[in-house]
């Protein structure tokens, strides 16, 4: 066991370490929650990096189709830990129904206008931005339409193929977009932190973390999770969270943190992929490192 808390420490100090290095070298910073659990584990080492307060924009993309409990969840954090909370999302497509679920488009189609593109024009400020109102506990149009110069993303290398292929910093185009061939080398911790100007940067302070590494932190550290992740009775629960069109339940009587550690140490999940249940995942051959060249997360 001690082994086991020591290579969580060593996981923890270097996300930190990340996360202070970004916020030291660059502006206009942004951190992406998708309400998931690896990027409320990032939310949480935030929270430890700067002394329980997150100096850092927290960038929500609703589809409108995540489960509602992600979204009550997500506003009840915001409000809990006085998080600087922003949402965007791509109105067009929604009210023209250009979408998956309306049955106009294929499910990558749907992922690359109700996330890509949102993504980007949210961080570019070119579409609207909606801020939490602490006071009034509602959100309302951010006035500040200043583009984000870089975002913090919470994906690790083992959750999918091309996602292996990223860095600690990853820069992108102006447009976002990913050149998987021109990344920076990074040995021995060091990070390149100098880019060309127009540079977008994504950070990813938990590359190498495991599946079973953020639920062993979880369980060490008393992270909040929604309840989707565990069984409600039923059998099931959802291992991946997404829209809820194109996320299926895994068959599972995991009914807490343990269970789920059980399951990834010597169970049933051992050698299956984390996101087998993500439709998207499985559409057009490499549709996902297509939708992440162009900008996804």
């Amino acid at each position: 066991m001690a082994r086991g808390m020591d290579h969580l420490d060593q996981l923890e100090n270097r996300s930190v370490h990340i996360l202070r290095e970004a916020y030291a070298n660059f502006k206009n910073l942004g951190m992406l929650w998708s309400i998931g659990k690896d990027s409320t584990v990032l939310l949480w080492l935030a929270r430890k990096a700067f002394f329980g307060h997150v100096p850092i924009p927290l960038i929500h993309i609703d589809t409108s189709y995540k489960i509602p409990e992600m979204i009550e969840y997500r506003d009840r954090l915001a409000l809990e830990w006085n998080l600087t909370m922003i949402y965007g999302q791509n109105r067009q497509a929604l009210e023209e129904k250009r979408t998956y679920p309306d049955g106009a488009i294929d499910r990558i189609a749907c992922c690359k206008a109700l996330k890509t593109d949102a993504l980007k024009h949210t961080l570019s400020g070119e579409w609207p931005r909606y801020r939490m109102n602490h006071s009034k506990k509602a959100y309302e149009l951010d006035r500040n339409t200043e583009p984000f110069t870089g975002v913090i993303v919470g994906v690790r290398a083992d959750e999918e193929g091309s996602r292996s292929k990223e860095r600690y910093f990853s820069p992108r185009s102006t447009q976002s977009q990913w050149d998987v061939g021109d990344q920076p080398p990074e040995f021995w911790n060091q990070f390149k932190t100098e880019f060309a100007p127009g540079t977008h940067l994504r950070i990813h302070p938990l590359l190498d973390w495991t599946e079973l590494n953020i639920w062993e932190y979880i369980r060490r550290e008393n992270i909040p999770t929604v309840s989707l992740y565990y069984n409600q009775g039923q059998g099931t629960r959802f291992r991946s969270l997404g829209c809820y069109t194109c996320t299926q339940a895994v068959d599972s009587v995991a009914g807490n943190v343990d269970d789920i550690i059980m399951e990834l140490k010597s169970g049933k999940f051992v050698n299956i992929a984390e996101r087998s249940g993500r439709a998207q995942d499985k559409e057009g051959g490499g549709g996902l490192e297509t939708l992440r060249r162009d900008g996804y997360m």
